[in-house]
Order: C-alpha cells, then sequence, then structure tokens
C-alpha cells in the first residue's frame, strides 16, 4: 500500500503552510548559480499544490518572498522577481486545470510594476475556482502583516468604528493578511533549518511544525504524503490534556 493510501481521508489538515527553504544550497550541490536552485523550486511548488488538490485539501500557503528577500544582490532579485513573472506565465493553464485559485499576501506593491501586474491578473483569471486555494506570500514579514493591524484597529478606535474594550483575538484576525483563511493545521519547512524566520507568527501558534532535511526542489509529492502521514500521528490538544480530549 503507497503511503498516500495509507493517510487517513478524515483526517487531513485543511490548512499547509510551507516555507520553501534549500533552493540555493541545492544549486550548490550541483554546481551551478542560485538561479538554478531557484528555477527547479518551481517543480516543489507544482507538485506540492497539484498533490493538494487533488486530497481535497483547502488551503495551501507557500513561503515565496520576504521582505528580508530584498537585502539580497540586486541579480539575484532580479532573477527571482523575472522567475515570478515567467512562473506566472507559464502556471495559470495548470492552476486552472486543477481548480486551484491563486492569492497573494504580503506587502505587494513593493513588487516591480511587471511582477504586481502579472500577478493581479493570474489571481482574477483564476478568481472562480472552488477547489484548493493556493496563497503566495510575497514581499512577507508577519511582524509588519501584525503592526500595521494594530495601527488599522488604533486608527478605527479613534474613528469610534471601534470600541477598545471589545477588542478581541477576532477583531486582529479580521485584520490580518489571511482574514478569509483558517489558520494552518500543518507548517512544513524544507532544508533542515528549524526556525520560522517571520511567517505567520500569529496564524501558527497552534500549528503543528514539521521539518525535513529535503532540500525544496527534491520536495515532490511523496515528501508531501510524510509530511501529512507525520501529522496525522499527532494528538492536537490546543492547550487541553489528553484526558480531556478524550472525554
Amino acid at each position: 500500500m503507497s503511503l498516500k493510501d495509507q493517510l487517513i481521508k478524515d483526517k487531513l489538515p485543511k490548512h499547509i503552510a510551507i516555507i520553501m527553504d534549500g533552493n540555493g544550497r541545492w544549486a550548490k550541490k550541483q554546481g551551478t548559480l542560485r538561479i538554478f536552485g531557484h528555477k527547479s523550486g518551481v517543480n516543489g511548488v507544482r507538485e506540492s499544490s497539484e498533490a493538494c488538490a487533488e486530497m481535497g485539501i483547502e488551503y495551501l500557503t507557500l513561503y515565496a518572498f520576504s521582505t528580508e528577500n530584498w537585502n539580497r544582490p540586486k541579480l539575484e532579485v532580479t532573477a527571482l522577481m523575472e522567475l515570478l513573472i515567467a512562473t506566472i506565465n507559464s502556471e495559470v493553464d495548470t492552476l486552472l486545470k486543477n481548480n486551484i485559485r491563486l492569492n497573494a499576501i504580503g506587502q505587494l506593491n513593493d513588487l516591480p510594476k511587471k511582477a504586481y501586474r502579472k500577478l493581479m491578473e493570474a489571481i482574477d483569471k483564476t478568481k472562480e475556482n472552488n477547489g484548493l486555494t493556493l496563497t503566495l506570500a510575497l514581499s512577507y514579514s508577519s511582524k509588519v502583516e501584525i503592526l500595521n493591524a494594530v495601527k488599522s484597529i488604533a486608527n478605527d478606535c479613534v474613528k469610534n468604528k471601534l470600541n477598545p474594550e471589545e477588542i478581541t483575538e477576532k477583531t486582529l484576525e479580521n485584520y490580518l493578511f489571511t482574514a478569509d483563511m483558517p489558520d494552518p493545521d500543518l507548517l512544513i519547512r524544507t532544508s533542515g533549518e528549524q526556525r520560522i524566520s517571520n511567517f505567520l507568527l500569529w496564524q501558527l501558534a497552534y500549528s503543528e511544525l514539521y521539518f525535513t532535511d529535503v532540500l525544496w526542489p527534491d520536495f515532490n509529492r511523496e515528501e508531501l504524503y510524510k509530511a501529512i502521514y507525520n501529522y496525522q500521528t499527532r494528538e492536537r490538544r490546543f492547550g487541553l490534556t489528553s484526558d480531556q480530549l478524550e472525554s
């Protein structure tokens, strides 16, 4: 029996988030430039999104480019933005074929105009799809996301749109980029690194974390099934005890 067949369908995560790490190290091992690692990483995006769509997982969020990544060498950043445009152009038909809706979060206005335009066009073309929602975190910083949410809440309090005494966790969540999504059930990080790297800090409060040594260009469907299988072996208590869950 294949690993996929061993997965329990009614215990699949509703939302998977992935920190796609290891493109540069993969390229170094191959003796090529870092950009070739990024290009090879597109296959991991395709494998993961198609597998999630086939299994009926509702949300997949990929950490594609952080605000800190703007500090990388200019040549690499330029190549990454060109790769983003090329990938969007080449993958829209695949998204439509698999009933995948494209979404994006982050400081999107910081993207080059052409990359932003292509991204918005792809989001518009796939907006009627009702299967998997594939979200790209681009020019994303969780600290900035939370800070901007707090500023917006403060501004609405000043305008008497909000009563400070009535602000709850749900209030803040409604001001985040992810307001229309459930929090991730499972976070996967590739390449062996074991940190969150300013990604969905609020939303990951009770997510299950899975770290693998596999470099992102080598991450395929089977590796995704391994992560989900591991997730299904865990007891999610959300602060309760095992006895409380059983009762």
